[in-house]
């Protein structure tokens, strides 16, 4: 059977028709070949949705977004979602709107509610939530600190023009001035710091003995503390203590007159009667000296003895009575 022109040119225009309505569905994101049940998500604000924007579970693109409307009545706006049949979504699922990266627009990810096996039919209205997008995440942190950068660059403003008004000609020529003079200040400290170090270089054996050497009187000076520390000098102060002690107690009772030698210390008639004997002991002395014969008497021709003779002063020479 041989076909006409006319049969040819009709299936042409046929397949031609069908080849645009499955091209035209599919740069839609919906394949003809598949079935698609049509659900429902009311939101206050959709944050940027497009139409045809992808919706995924769990990662996965199991739909679109077909179309937005506003309801009149509530004044918010219902998306129409696409969802194939082949992925069974309870009626508690619910439908957030969220920002996959910076680049990217919107998209509604499907959390569903395996606890519930109910499964959401065609024309049914999942509940919806709008997730937080990364920019408006940054954008949220970004605020405060952009808050405190704007009150920084008015502290900072505010600051410089003080500068500006403190530093007039005479201030700025002051200040130059004192620069000046630090640098010559720095230079000078440098100088002596090189001749400081030079004394210690020409002299370096001078320092390293007197190092040693007091290092080797810390030594003994160890050693000596060490030797304090044998000697127990705590029971030795104790000893001293008790010594002076019963020294102070001798000494009050030699004030108080107690004893031979408290009542030798204490009696004016014993003072009286030793400085009364000492001065006629000495006058005794004075007249054997004077007059030895009256005293010893030695006579080889047995001549009479003289008669004694008083002196005539019974006193001490250069001493008053």
């Amino acid at each position: 059977m041989k076909l006409t022109r006319e049969i040819k040119t009709a299936i042409l225009v046929i397949a031609s028709i069908l080849l645009f309505i499955w091209g035209y569905s599919f740069l839609k994101g919906k394949d003809l070949f598949s079935s698609y049940r049509t659900l429902y998500v009311e939101y206050a604000s959709v944050e940027g949705l497009a139409t045809s924007a992808p919706v995924t579970l769990n990662g996965l693109v199991i739909g679109k977004v077909n179309s937005i409307t506003i309801n009149q009545n509530t004044g918010k706006l219902l998306v129409e979602l696409q969802i194939k049949s082949d992925f069974p979504i309870s009626k508690s699922s619910l439908a957030s709107i969220y920002e996959p990266g910076f680049i990217g627009g919107k998209q509604i990810a499907i959390e569903p509610n395996f606890e519930d096996k109910s499964v959401a039919e065609n024309g049914d209205q999942l509940k919806g939530n709008v997730k937080l997008g990364l920019t408006q995440t940054v954008g949220d942190k970004l605020a405060p600190v952009q808050e405190k950068l704007e009150k920084i660059m008015v502290n900072a403003d505010n600051l410089i023009t003080g500068i500006n008004n403190v530093l007039d000609k005479k201030a700025q020529e002051d200040l130059k001035i004192s620069l000046a003079e630090l640098s010559k200040t720095m230079e000078q400290f440098h100088k002596a710091s090189v001749s400081m170090n030079t004394v210690l270089d020409d002299n370096k054996g001078q320092i390293k003995g007197v190092v040693s050497n007091f290092n080797k009187i810390s030594g003994d000076f160890s050693k000596i503390s060490d030797s304090l520390n044998k000697a127990d000098l705590g029971k030795t102060v104790k000893d001293l203590n008790k010594t002076l002690a019963k020294v102070n107690g001798i000494m009050n009772g030699l004030e108080s007159g107690k004893g031979t030698m408290g009542k030798l210390l204490n009696d004016d008639a014993l003072y009286a009667n030793l400085s009364k004997t000492s001065k006629e002991l000495e006058l005794l002395l004075q007249d054997v000296r004077l007059y030895p014969t009256r005293y010893v008497n030695v006579s080889l021709f047995g001549k009479k003895n003289k008669p004694y003779k008083a002196p005539v002063n019974d006193t001490i020479p250069n001493e008053k009575n």
